[in-house]
């Protein structure tokens, strides 16, 4: 039965990722409501927490089966798997494939993967790759699930 990301990872992803009950243009222009949920929205649209939860438990199964075949045959706590998924939601499974994060987690440096989700804390504004507080602040929180 494949893996599902736990309570504290769910908590976690909630935390920073932010819930809006209204419809809104992210920064690119997509309409997006809930946790970050794009798909089939538009302007004007609500949800209740209860659809907003739903939505990021559905948007979530993508992600939790990117990293499920990524760690497959790897011994991975809850924990580690949780703290990866929230990741590769963030950054998208793609990005999360070559990362050091998984490279290391794979050949068994648990301390290495760890400190490797620190480097994922930039963005590109203004056309400057530069750290960002919040960021640094999910990667800081997703690196101490992975080592608990």
């Amino acid at each position: 039965m494949p893996r599902v990301i736990n309570g504290a990872g769910l908590a976690l992803i909630k935390v920073f990722e932010g819930c809006r009950l209204h419809a809104y243009q992210d920064v690119a222009g997509i309409w997006t409501i809930g946790y970050g949920h794009t798909l089939g929205v538009s302007g004007g649209m609500t949800f209740t927490q209860d659809q907003a939860d739903q939505a990021l438990v559905a948007d979530l199964v993508n992600t939790e089966t990117a990293v499920n075949t990524a760690v497959q045959g790897v011994a991975t706590t809850d924990n580690q798997f949780a703290a990866m998924v929230s990741l590769s939601y963030n950054i998208g499974p793609a990005a999360f494939a070559p990362s050091t994060v998984l490279r290391e987690h794979r050949a068994g440096r648990t301390q290495q993967a760890a400190d490797a989700f620190l480097l994922w804390n930039k963005a590109t504004i203004n056309g400057v790759l530069q750290e960002v507080t919040g960021l640094t602040n999910r990667r800081n929180a997703e690196r101490t699930l992975y080592l608990t």
